[in-house]
């Protein structure tokens, strides 16, 4: 008999989840000290309920993946009979299933013309790990061993892979297991709000893309693989770059022969109003990883689509790529995605994300006149608020974060899950939330908000 079998109270389940239980990005001994995790028991639409029975709106879409929403049979179903038919089967060994082959497809349906084959993974941090060795080995076969760099952005989040968060940038990360590894290198990141200073934005997007190219040249082109970079960095804070920015990143990675990397693990399916970031932005990638709303959450599922050029090439002359995952193309996970994709197309749920985002905007931006905010934006159903000590010259508390780490605790005792990046507040809600669902997920917010300017006043004085 297991926990499942019985029925435990949440004084109970709690005690075993701090007797057993690991968590991921998580102080243990602070959260043992506040008295442990909250347990979520089930959901529907953009709302949560706890082992309490308190209703909770999902301001993230859990961790920016469930875009088609809580609580959708159909996804249940399409694993369920899945399962029955086959539940599982590796694609190794000269084998395929239905599923894997019809995802494939589709997603391959989904990219831009040069891109036709997709490599499957279980996340976002093996679809980047494996985009590490698949460039590596793409060069070597082309006798240039020697172009192995890659060039990413401080702040950036790749995943927590070894090496995908060596791809990242981010600094406490690093600090842990002896990061990065060699051969990745980090630039500015295309951060207006926190780093632009009097540079108005368009000249800061140049200067930020320029960064890359002065790093290029630093390493010399013939030994930097590629760039990779988010359409907008989401882990890193909702970082939406100026528009001059990724053209002018298109330009250096084909000046300098870099591939470049659309890492849509956030932005793909929908998140800016279009199927993927690439789209919003006009980048022209040459791979794209993909993850999260692949399935909306609903089982772990990956993928890297990778160009013509690359895999031609690849397949042409490399023999065995000694690569892969015993879940790689998973039947059920196939399944549920190809599901999930289904209603995203026929509920037309991207479009209404391009509908709706509009209005997330302008409810978003009747936060900027609260004393804590700094700056307010958005794209699509991604949004920001950064808090600041002095709203005129941006200026932080100290340490970063703490306030950051206050108001989201404020937010989950108002019944909002809103996410702190340092003194960034963030939001990523499931697509089919409504507008008196956004209505009501503002208030809350300036509501956590409030109860965050009672706590620091003593330092605004």
């Amino acid at each position: 008999m297991t926990l499942l079998d019985k029925n435990l109270n949440p004084v109970e389940l709690v005690a075993s989840d701090t007797a057993h239980h690991l968590h991921p990005f998580t102080d243990h001994k602070s959260l043992h000290a506040e008295g442990g995790t909250r347990i979520i028991t089930h959901a529907r639409g953009a709302w949560l309920w706890d082992a309490s029975g308190r209703k909770i709106l999902d301001g993230m879409a859990g961790l920016w993946c469930v875009n088609i929403g809580y609580g959708r049979s159909e996804l249940a179903e399409a694993a369920y009979r899945q399962m029955l038919d086959l539940p599982y089967y590796n694609t190794f060994f000269k084998t395929a299933t239905v599923p894997s082959i019809a995802l494939a497809d589709k997603v391959a349906s989904l990219m831009p013309d040069h891109i036709n084959r997709v490599f499957f993974v279980n996340d976002g941090s093996e679809a980047n790990d494996t985009i590490v060795r698949l460039v590596r080995h793409y060069f070597q076969l082309k006798g240039q061993p020697e172009k192995s760099v890659f060039i990413s952005r401080r702040n950036a989040y790749h995943g927590s892979t070894m090496a995908s968060a060596s791809l990242g940038g981010m600094a406490a990360m690093h600090g842990q297991g002896g990061l990065p590894l060699p051969g990745f290198v980090h630039v500015d990141q295309p951060y207006w709000f926190g780093e632009g200073g009097d540079l108005d934005p368009e000249a800061f997007g140049l200067k930020a893309a320029r960064a890359v190219e002065d790093e290029i040249l630093r390493l010399g082109p013939e030994n930097v693989a590629a760039f990779i970079g988010e359409p907008v960095q989401g882990a890193g804070g909702v970082i939406i770059p100026p528009d001059s920015y990724w053209p002018e990143i298109n330009r250096i990675c084909r000046k300098y022969g870099v591939l470049l990397i659309a890492d849509e693990v956030i932005c793909g399916f929908g998140r800016t109003g279009k199927w993927f970031g690439f789209e919003t932005y006009g980048i022209e990638p040459d791979i794209v990883p993909m993850a999260k709303g692949l399935s909306s959450g609903y089982l772990p599922i990956g993928a890297v689509a990778i160009s013509d050029e690359i895999c031609d090439f690849v397949i042409e002359n490399g023999g065995e790529f000694f690569h892969g995952y015993t879940y790689s193309g998973h039947p059920a996970a196939c399944a549920v995605a190809l599901e999930n994709i289904r209603i995203l197309e026929d509920e037309k749920l991207v479009e209404h994300v391009a509908d709706i985002a509009p209005y997330f905007h302008e409810k978003l931006m009747t936060l900027a006149d609260h004393p804590l905010v700094g700056e307010v934006r958005s794209v699509g159903l991604l949004g920001a608020c950064e808090l600041v000590r002095d709203k005129a010259t941006r200026a932080r508390f100290d340490p970063v974060g703490r306030v950051g780490l206050a108001c989201r605790d404020h937010c989950f005792e108002n019944g909002l899950i809103m996410r702190s990046c340092g003194d960034t507040m963030v939001l990523s809600p499931p697509f089919p939330i409504t507008r008196d669902e956004v209505d009501e997920m503002v208030d809350l917010a300036r509501a956590a908000f409030d109860s965050t300017l009672e706590d620091v006043k003593a330092e605004l004085a």
